[in-house]
């Protein structure tokens, strides 16, 4: 039985093509009160061009418990009811008509998280780092796996129009600690926030470098969402089916 709800956007990942969607994006937020909810599939860059939502704005949208996806958050939206709401909340005040709802229910440690994984099959929260060591980078396979390069080459000669879709061929990830007795300090979580994927592309087609383009997305990522005058929280959640707990984006108002 679907439901609507309302939603503030918060998150929303690098494109992943997809055999049923052509490519999905993960897309979450929090409701009114802050509960996390999870929106899945969405092909983002597929739908009408009214539909294009943007982090920290509201969307209404009809959804239902996810029939093949058990986490606690996770919702399957009825894509035809989706509907943004005015403009994105502004970050005025150190964001806080953002910090209204983002925060509503507090911030988390990942050994919390991974607590209440354990017990409640918890998802989605937003965690605030007592430290940030570094931002890593290694590189990784330059191209799509073999079986959803030959899904683009079936949709370019028979299916619709194709966007394109480049892979990142570097992994980056943070290291931190949470403030918790209970961490060793060596959290290592990629991190899979489309601004940062969309980011290094544009830098590498600026420079014409990749060695600059990683440097810019440390610059942005490490430099100024991680500098000491920011309040840095990181919104995280578990990849299906494995389980395992990936930074979704940032959240970093000034202290």
């Amino acid at each position: 039985m679907a439901q609507k709800i309302k939603v503030l956007i918060t998150v929303k990942t690098y494109p992943l093509p997809s055999l049923s969607y052509q490519e999905l994006v993960c897309t979450a937020g929090v409701q009114v009160d802050g509960t996390f909810v999870r929106l899945y599939p969405i092909d983002y860059r597929y739908r009408p061009y009214w539909q294009w939502y943007k982090k920290y704005q509201w969307i209404e949208v009809e959804v239902e418990k996810h029939d093949k996806d058990p986490r606690k958050e996770s919702y399957r939206p009825v894509l035809e009811t989706l509907r943004p709401i005015g403009e994105p909340l502004d970050t005025k005040n150190k964001w806080s008509k953002r910090k209204k709802y983002v925060l509503a229910q507090g911030a988390r440690s990942m050994e919390e998280l991974h607590t209440l994984q354990q017990r409640e099959n918890v998802s989605l929260g937003i965690v605030h780092p007592r430290e940030i060591h570094d931002l890593a980078v290694e590189e990784t396979e330059r191209d799509w796996k073999s079986e959803w390069k030959a899904l683009f080459l079936q949709q370019r000669l028979f299916g619709p129009q194709q966007k394109p879709l480049e892979k990142i061929p570097y992994r980056f990830s943070y290291h931190f600690a949470c403030d918790d007795t209970r961490c060793e300090g060596k959290h290592k979580m990629m991190i899979e926030d489309w601004e940062l994927g969309q980011l290094f592309l544009t830098m590498r087609e600026k420079y014409d470098s990749e060695k600059i383009a990683i440097e810019k997305v440390r610059d942005k990522f490490l430099g100024r969402m991680c500098a000491p005058e920011i309040d840095t929280h990181f919104f995280v959640g578990t990849t299906f089916p494995y389980g395992t707990w990936i930074v979704l984006g940032v959240f970093w108002p000034k202290k």
